[in-house]
């Protein structure tokens, strides 16, 4: 089993659904945790509760990591408050929904950097001291989506399918150093993303928990996995679409996630 006691780990997107969830998991197993997001107010709120019910440390980093120079100013907050990073959780990230060319392009730019360049960055920030130590873990929250091309949701879909090979690739060059770097991959889940994406009918199969996204991490970094999908349903699917041609898997995607308002009518007769 691997302690997590008195190890300090670090949380993007931590004020609610999967990286609350990870706060509170690794907190009640003795874990410090530095909590990153937007929201001050829900920051503090989570903070004090997991200082209060599980006795450990709880810190707070407010960040806009869309925004290029926050990492460097989130490893610099974390250095002067004096840790050092056993544990990072690369969570935050949001997606976009629609016909490409109907979504703003400053919006997906804001997508790409928060989903790929901060999950980059943070990794070039904080690898290098796990490496120094030989020990630590890097924990990217991909999605189901990076095994598919997600049409209407290109690049969501793309950013996601970068996270899981960035990580499958890290796993590969550090598993020997003591490092393991894992991609979580959940399915529909039981956070504010469907909601405010829009894609709550385009759902695939049962909403599992957060909690159940923690579970199926912690399993996958005991058995020393590269990439672990939650819930069996999404696994089954996530292997089924390797094997299918990838032009008839954008097909299906796109029936399955086509908007309502660019279906046309049919003619009538």
């Amino acid at each position: 089993m691997i302690s997590f006691e008195k190890k300090t780990v670090l949380i993007t997107g931590a004020s609610s659904g999967i990286g609350k969830a990870f706060a509170e998991a690794f907190s009640a197993r003795g874990a410090n945790v530095i909590l990153v997001a937007r929201s001050r107010d829900k920051l503090m709120s989570l903070a004090s509760e997991i200082k209060k019910q599980s006795k450990v440390k709880a810190e707070v980093i407010v960040a806009d990591l869309s925004d290029p120079k926050a990492p460097a100013r989130v490893h610099a907050a974390v250095a002067k408050k004096g840790y050092q990073i056993d544990i990072l959780v690369n969570n935050a990230g949001f997606g976009t929904y629609g016909q490409f060319h109907s979504l703003s392009a400053e919006v997906e730019h804001k997508e790409i950097m928060l989903n790929v360049a901060a999950v980059v960055q943070l990794t070039h920030l904080f690898l290098p001291g796990m490496v120094k130590k030989k020990n630590g873990i890097i924990i990217n929250v991909a999605s189901a989506a990076a095994f598919e091309p997600l049409a209407f949701m290109a690049v969501y879909g793309a950013t996601k399918a970068f996270v899981l090979s960035f990580s499958e690739a890290l796993w590969a060059e550090y598993r020997k150093q003591g490092v393991h770097v894992l991609a979580v991959c959940p399915g529909p889940t039981e956070t504010n993303f469907s909601k405010v994406v829009g894609t709550e009918a385009r759902d695939f199969g049962k909403r599992r928990s957060s909690e159940n996204v923690v579970e199926t991490t912690l399993r996958a970094l005991e058995r020393g996995k590269s990439y672990a999908v939650d819930g069996r349903l999404m696994y089954f699917a996530a292997q089924l679409i390797r094997l299918l041609p990838r032009s008839l898997v954008a097909k299906l995607t796109a029936r399955i996630m086509q908007p309502k308002e660019t279906i046309k009518k049919k003619p009538s007769r």
